[in-house]
């Protein structure tokens, strides 16, 4: 997949930091930057060689999106309108290590990316994972809490500083201790927008939601038995046999908020009671020949956005620079 003038600047590492964090001016002010975010990311995992700093076991897929009737009603975006627009989808285990076995801890939450291509040759991305929730309420609080992790290996004294953070940080330490067991399939997990949007259409009317894409097979875990006997790649494998059976597929939904509702916190997930939106069907078709390739040229921004959708919480410009920097380093 060939990159375009602007990912091209991101492969000067140097350039596409400066970039990044001028893009975040815009943003809350933090008192740390997005290249000591993906340093503190690189601490818990170690710095990836051509892979990604976090999700960096993968595999893409290509597909289509065919918006709802009521999609229009929520925003004016071009892909919420009448016609169907290709997809990009990448699947990815949590931890920022390339071989790690898919029935690891570490491998969740799992990671689903979302590549609108748009009828104007632009595109907008979403990029989710499948914990409802976030282990910070601030991208700042998730730097001490990788630093606090990275800091905290076997030759730490006890308490290690990770158990002295997560002693006084019960949001991020349910999010360690809370995870889903293995899935059966990339293809039978819910996955949650991490960040809040602005949704507008086309006669202003606003609201602002949290994304969520169900799969319309349901929620499937393994056993412990079938844990057991998975092999370390089982996902992707499985995904390609499912694929040569049929297409997959996901609803792609909005849960909007109600007054009181936390829009720039994202560790605080919303009731269940809060209605969620139809939007439209994700139908993913094929595995993308040599997706190893493809992966490390392919970069998922949660800030690229079009016309009638607007970020709600300071963190996605921060996540959108920290993705440019990581893109830019595993180019060098």
């Amino acid at each position: 997949m060939p990159l375009d003038d602007a990912h091209h600047t991101f492969l000067n590492d140097e350039i596409g930091e400066k970039r990044a964090e001028e893009e975040l001016e815009a943003s809350s002010p933090q008192s740390s930057t997005p290249a000591e975010l993906v340093d503190a990311i690189n601490l818990v995992f170690g710095k990836q060689t051509y892979n990604r700093a976090i999700h960096a076991k993968g595999i893409v897929l290509e597909g289509r999106f065919l918006p709802s009737p009521s999609a229009a009603a929520l925003s004016k975006a071009p892909h919420f309108q009448n016609a169907a627009v290709p997809v990009t989808v990448r699947f990815s285990d949590f931890a920022g290590i390339p071989t790690i076995s898919d029935t690891d801890d570490l491998a969740n939450p799992r990671g689903m990316a979302v590549k609108f291509h748009l009828p104007d040759g632009s595109e907008t991305d979403l990029v989710i994972h499948s914990f409802n929730g976030f282990p910070s309420a601030t991208t700042d609080e998730f730097r001490e809490l990788l630093i606090a992790i990275g800091s905290s290996g076997p030759g730490a004294a006890t308490p290690t500083p990770a158990d002295t953070y997560l002693a006084t940080h019960p949001v991020a330490k349910s999010f360690l201790e809370s995870q889903q067991p293995p899935p059966v399939s990339y293809a039978t997990l819910t996955y949650f927008g991490v960040n809040s949007y602005k949704f507008t259409n086309a006669q202003d009317q606003v609201v602002f939601g949290r994304y969520r894409i169900e799969p319309e097979e349901g929620n499937q875990f393994l056993s412990a038995e079938e844990i057991e006997k998975a092999s370390p790649d089982y996902l992707a494998d499985e995904i390609r046999q499912r694929l040569a059976r049929a297409p997959v597929k996901f609803d792609l939904r909005v849960q909007i908020s109600e007054p009181g509702d936390k829009i720039d916190d994202p560790s605080i997930a919303w009731p269940g009671t809060r209605r969620l939106a139809d939007i439209g069907l994700i139908e993913i078709t094929k595995v993308i020949p040599d997706t190893d390739a493809v992966e490390r040229d392919l970069l998922f921004l949660p800030a690229q956005l079009p016309e009638g959708i607007e970020p709600a919480d300071p963190m996605i410009q921060f996540r959108n620079a920290a993705y440019v920097i990581s893109y830019g380093r595993r180019h060098q």
